[in-house]
């Protein structure tokens, strides 16, 4: 139910009746349960609209219009709460975490209303029959889904969950309706890898829309007693797999799969070219990011009309596993400067642990432990992009960039380029 706070003047609710305080109950005789619902059908050109008036009676309006005018309704709440998981994944990331930080770094989030919304991941276990007819009739496309094995059996064991093994069905379902599919598999060394992996991206071939399969590494932080042993990837574990997808993408036609950039840095091997991440669906995953980056700071150089940076010494961080690539980067940006000059710090993970090692989940802490000996002897310090919030200049640990800033006594500010 969405009760309605306000009507647009001159909008098609107006001219119906619609009054602040009415709650629409149901659309086409479905229950409304959030915002979603209503955009569907604002969008459509002939719907019924069941009404809750103020006063307590209920009324059904026949709504015919151009699919371009709108009701104009505003409401109270849009119902989109975030639904969290229900899972006990072998590998989560939060199980990993310390304790004492923001509190919405706890939040496992599970919605398929924030995956349509957001591109956030979602494995389905708590979605029953109702909402999966809900996303097909609602034409929720695309959906982000972490497969990691489609081994149903195994499915159940690697999220401690009795209902991951309906995935099948509901890949069938899905596609068959029309909503495409972005696929996700979290590896796991001796778990889903090999013959299941094989498998899983065989299985995955078969379903015509599914459009892309990431395959990532689990992140293992020093934060694991009592959990589920899991190994760190090598070099020779992390060439193997490339070579694995590789022939996966070589056997027949099907969804492009593609491999986060962690396995060719672990690998020491070359990142794949630009142009084989196809629209970069999976780029927030940390898959074809690398590539992405690259290019769009040799755009920003051919397209700029002044430096990108004033004279001076500057240093820049990044995460171990990154450095050589980094490095690629930042000679490109100082041959495009005069009096330019930029140190890379490849800094180490002590807050989670040594095998944490991207870029993105560095904190204050340990970057101001990386330079503290070093800083005075720069001008400014750029910070890469994927280290902060996005809305604020915060990094994991809460420290801000002032506060780095104050404890290094050197200018500190978020990356123009990242």
């Amino acid at each position: 139910m969405l009760k309605i706070k306000e009507v647009t003047e001159q909008f098609l609710g107006e001219e119906l009746g619609f009054e602040s305080g009415d709650s629409i109950i149901a659309f086409n005789g479905y229950e409304v349960y959030d915002l979603l619902d209503y955009l569907y059908y604002d969008a459509q050109s002939e719907f019924t609209v069941t009404v809750l008036a103020k006063d307590g009676q209920t009324v059904e309006l026949q709504v015919e219009k151009d699919e371009d005018d709108s009701l104009g309704l505003i409401f109270e709440n849009d119902g989109l709460q975030v639904r969290t998981c229900h899972n006990d994944c072998i590998f989560c990331f939060v199980k990993q975490m310390p304790q004492g930080m923001r509190s919405t770094l706890y939040v496992k989030d599970d919605d398929y209303r924030q995956s349509f919304l957001c591109g956030n991941f979602v494995t389905l276990t708590n979605v029953n029959e109702e909402h999966l007819q809900r996303i097909i009739r609602l034409k929720l496309s695309p959906l982000y889904i972490s497969i990691h094995t489609m081994n149903g059996e195994l499915r159940k064991k690697m999220m401690n969950n009795r209902f991951a093994d309906k995935i099948e069905y509901q890949l069938e379902q899905l596609c068959k309706a029309g909503i495409e599919v972005h696929a996700q598999i979290v590896l796991v060394p001796s778990v889903n890898d090999g013959k299941e992996l094989d498998y899983t991206l065989n299985r995955l071939k078969t379903f015509n829309n599914v459009k892309t399969v990431a395959v990532v590494p689990c992140g293992i932080t020093k934060f694991r007693e009592g959990l589920y042993p899991i190994n760190d990837i090598d070099k020779e574990y992390a060439a193997s797999v490339i070579k694995q997808v590789e022939s996966a993408n070589n056997q027949s036609i099907g969804p492009l799969i593609s491999l986060a950039d962690e396995f060719y840095f672990k690998a020491e091997q070359q990142l794949p070219p630009y142009e084989s991440y196809g629209e970069f669906w999976q780029v927030e995953n940390g898959v074809g990011l690398s590539a992405k980056f690259m290019r769009d700071v040799e755009q920003i150089i051919e397209c700029a009309t002044a430096p990108l940076l004033a004279p001076g010494k500057y240093l820049t961080v990044t995460g171990t596993s990154a450095y050589n690539f980094v490095m690629q980067v930042v000679k490109k940006v100082q041959n495009s400067c005069k009096n330019v000059t930029i140190e890379v710090v490849a800094v180490q993970n002590e807050f989670f642990g040594h095998t944490v090692n991207c870029t993105g989940l560095l904190t204050g802490q340990d970057i101001y432990g990386a330079l503290k000996d070093i800083a005075n002897d720069y001008d400014c310090l750029l910070i890469p992009n994927p280290c902060l919030m996005q809305f604020e200049d915060l990094f994991l640990d809460g420290m801000s960039i002032n506060e780095l800033s104050q404890k290094l006594g050197i200018k500190v500010k978020r990356a123009a380029i990242s």
